[in-house]
């Protein structure tokens, strides 16, 4: 932790009186829990690995807690908030708390899924807590959408979690393993406990880390098309491939020669697949015909 930081971060008291003086009301909806621990958020800038090279895109900062602290560690923090209180309140936070690192912080005031470029250079890093309800959707559209993203560390519901960096064959594999998975090594990357929230959640929080693969899966269908079918697959999990796949191929004989020529089992079921495999099936639908 450097001199700056160190009367820089926001404690409980702090979120408190800043939430008091906007009138704020974590709100269910957007699934608000702010993190009320500073060392809980250096913590996360810590396993994220976050350097002074480091352009740093935050989703839902929220009063800032995590904000400052990826602020004193990277080069500068891009910060996308929908909500027109805190996002309107956010640079005044980091000119009061953190002043010599102010020009380095930008705001995008936007809903996270409709963001389809950033100010600045091209950020290298992802880092936030992410709104329960969200956080898989934005994630992935954030990896598709910045490509320059080669570190992602995101705080989600630990069942979110589980599932985000579950293995094939695993009882919680499923649509965001397997998409996650597509643009990145995922793996878990701790646990966070209620009480650094406020208010406290009534589910505990995980760490998740996704490191962007070297190369992509290599495959000659489109993400789309793989996509396609990793959702027919887990739309009806507990059958298998080949009546799973029936409607995306046509009929259960087209989705069975589709899996023939892919290499996978017709009586596989989706959750023992990997990406790649996936990916074949993709590229061998219309295989019968």
């Amino acid at each position: 932790m450097s001199n700056s930081e160190a009367g820089a971060l926001l404690g409980a008291g702090d979120i408190r009186e800043l939430a008091a003086a906007l009138g704020v009301r974590p709100t269910k909806q957007r699934g608000q829990n702010f993190v009320i621990d500073a060392n809980t958020v250096r913590r996360i800038v810590r396993t994220a690995e976050v350097g002074p090279q480091d352009v740093v895109v935050e989703v839902g900062p929220g009063l800032g807690s995590l904000t400052l602290a990826l602020l004193d560690t990277a080069d500068s923090v891009i910060a996308v908030e929908i909500d027109d209180v805190l996002a309107g309140a956010l640079p005044a936070t980091i000119e009061a708390r953190l002043p010599a690192k102010a020009d380095s912080f930008a705001l995008v005031h936007s809903d996270a899924m409709l963001v389809r470029e950033l100010p600045g250079p091209a950020p290298t890093a992802l880092v936030a807590n992410l709104p329960y309800n969200v956080a898989v959707p934005v994630l992935l559209h954030m990896l598709d959408t910045f490509p320059s993203i080669e570190r992602t560390l995101v705080m989600v519901q630990a069942e979110v979690a589980d599932r985000l960096a579950a293995p094939p064959g695993s009882k919680v594999y499923g649509v965001p393993s397997v998409k996650a998975n597509w643009y990145a090594d995922v793996k878990r990357a701790g646990s966070i406990g209620r009480n650094v929230f406020w208010p406290a959640p009534n589910v505990d929080s995980g760490l998740v880390s996704l490191v962007r693969r070297a190369e992509p899966v290599k495959t000659s269908a489109s993400k789309k098309e793989v996509f396609a079918v990793v959702d027919a697959a887990f739309a009806q999990r507990r059958k298998t491939l080949r009546a799973a796949l029936a409607g995306w191929a046509g009929s259960a004989a087209a989705a069975e020669a589709a899996l023939v020529a892919a290499g996978v089992s017709p009586q596989a079921r989706g959750e023992a697949l990997t990406v790649e495999e996936f990916a074949r099936i993709a590229e061998h639908k219309g295989a019968g015909a």
